[in-house]
């Protein structure tokens, strides 16, 4: 064991912690400080994670091969970029974003035609609540078998697996307006579609941004677990299945490292995009009181 690198984790862990309940606590004048110290806490508590981190296993020696130091893991990352770039460009840019668009694009059109057809919203919502049951290490093989190793079939898991999030969010969404809203429109004999695009839509959209924020990570746990059952030489899920059985574990941590900045910022994007269309909505205006 040694104490050195534990005990310097420790103090720096107290010391950011009493740094962050004093900073949590502060109330200044200027708007844009307030936005950087509610920056600086988070930023700061992950800091300090990492600092445990390589505090811990390198005080207690773990064994690299269980778990390597954050240290270890950047190096690896800043060494491996262009094949760290190939497998970002493989499973995020191709899969994902495709399979993401043509998933939530369906399942948005999807809902329209529901809430036109009773039939319909009888029928295919009770098999969507079944389809979006079913796990996607049972759905990926057949999509492999069925599409072939290369992105394409990553693309059908990814839309299996947003398709139904965003169909049955919609659904629910387009029956928010109330009956009074929808009786307003029509002593302003407002047919269909304009009760659609300018009532039942508004209504829907926090409904739909929710599920596109849910779809944002689902999508990326699709491609990369689909990637496991057949693949071509590059990918997320590909890098880490081969890495982890020639034991360079640091290697997996930085395709783990680059998935979850990825799905993070896609994740922050898409709720960007949600606070400017629903800028109107309470929860939107209370985040921003």
């Amino acid at each position: 064991m040694n104490a050195a690198p534990l005990l310097a984790a420790v103090v720096f862990w107290l010391a950011a912690w009493a740094f962050n309940e004093w900073l949590v606590r502060q109330h200044f004048q200027s708007r844009a400080v307030q936005q950087i110290a509610r920056a600086v806490v988070p930023l700061l508590f992950g800091i300090t994670l990492l600092v445990l981190w390589e505090g811990i296993v390198r005080g207690f020696n773990v064994p690299s091969v269980l778990l390597p130091p954050p240290s270890a893991i950047w190096q690896r990352l800043i060494t491996s970029l262009p094949t760290l770039w190939a497998d970002f460009r493989q499973t995020f840019l191709k899969s994902v974003i495709t399979g993401y668009v043509l998933g939530c694009g369906l399942g948005f059109v999807v809902a329209i035609l529901i809430d036109r057809s009773p039939f319909l919203q009888k029928g295919l919502l009770p098999l969507g609540n079944f389809v979006s049951a079913l796990p996607v290490i049972g759905v990926a093989p057949i999509m492999v078998m069925w599409f072939g190793f290369d992105w394409q079939s990553k693309v059908a898991v990814v839309v299996i697996m947003t398709f139904f999030p965003m169909l049955v969010n919609t659904v629910a969404g387009l029956a928010a307006a109330s009956h009074m809203e929808r009786d307003l429109m029509r002593t302003y004999a407002a047919n269909w579609w304009q009760t659609m695009v300018k009532l039942r839509l508004p209504a829907a959209w926090p409904f739909i941004f929710n599920a596109l924020k849910i779809n944002s990570t689902l999508a990326l746990i699709g491609a990369i677990v689909a990637e496991f059952f057949g693949t071509p030489i590059v990918g997320m899920g590909f890098r880490i299945s081969t890495e982890v059985g020639r034991m360079n574990v640091d290697m997996v941590w930085a395709e783990i490292a680059i998935a979850a900045l990825a799905g993070s910022i896609f994740y922050g994007t898409v709720a960007l995009i949600e606070r400017a269309v629903t800028f109107w909505h309470p929860s939107v205006r209370g985040g921003q009181a």
